[in-house]
């Protein structure tokens, strides 16, 4: 008999159940859907024809991008930091270098008053030759002639042709055994190489005017040597070596 509204406080009254649904009702109360076999293998061929081998392959494929993620962005993290303080340290070198050029300045200043004073002194290593002296060996008056020959290209802005000559002039100097020529020549080596901008050259031979020096026990020509030295290595990005360099030409400078 089939309830009607007032008996389940609903409108309309329940459907009638097929009776051959209920033989199918198991004893667990779950009721099995009647499985087709061929219409299965009609439904899967029909899927894999409809979707293209990309997407087919793509639904068979574990997703890796949130276990890349992490890795990503630590990579980005530590990116960040490493330029961070790179920056800084840059800041830092850039700020060291100019309180030192200011100091130069303020030496250089200090200096030009005090040869004011005195414009006909004149400062050379002891043993120099004077001028009037009178020059035998032809191979010392062509050692002066190519220093003298160097001095000039240089003034004229022709490092090239300067670099010969002090080239020259540094060989001399050596198979003369003159020890105050062949500085000479080193430092006119090294100012035309950085004029040239082939710094680490030039770096090379203003460090062998320092050597020379060593070996003479004086120290000419030092304090510019320091000086050439820390822009070769300021002008090579180097500001670390160059701040070095410059310390020590201040100090030359200030004690000068």
């Amino acid at each position: 008999m089939a309830k009607t509204e007032d008996d389940c406080g609903i409108g309309g009254e329940f459907p009638l159940v097929d009776r051959n649904a209920i033989s199918e009702i198991e004893p667990n109360h779950q009721i099995r859907t009647p499985f087709s076999f061929p219409k299965a293998i009609l439904m899967a061929n029909a899927i894999m024809l409809v979707l293209p081998c990309e997407a087919w392959a793509e639904t068979c494929e574990a997703d890796n991008s949130l276990f890349n993620m992490p890795l990503l962005f630590g990579i980005a993290l530590i990116g960040a930091t490493v330029g961070g303080l790179l920056a800084r340290q840059r800041k830092g070198e850039l700020k060291r270098l100019n309180d030192q050029l200011r100091q130069i300045n303020a030496a250089l200043r200090r200096q030009a008053k005090i040869e004011s004073y005195a414009p006909n002194l004149s400062y050379a290593p002891v043993g120099r030759m004077p001028e009037t002296e009178v020059i035998v060996d032809p191979r010392k008056e062509q050692l002066l002639t190519n220093l003298k020959t160097g001095k000039n290209y240089l003034r004229n802005q022709e490092p090239e042709k300067a670099f010969e000559e002090f080239k020259a002039a540094l060989e001399l100097a050596r198979n003369i055994g003159d020890r105050i020529e062949e500085k000479k020549a080193a430092r006119g080596l090294g100012a035309s190489l950085q004029r040239q901008g082939k710094y680490s050259e030039a770096i090379k031979y203003h460090s062998l005017v320092m050597k020379i020096s060593q070996a003479m026990g004086e120290d000419s020509g030092n304090t510019e040597a320091y000086g050439a030295i820390a822009d070769c290595y300021t002008e090579l990005g180097d500001l670390e070596r160059a701040g070095k360099f410059y310390d020590k030409y201040i100090a030359r400078l200030e004690k000068d």
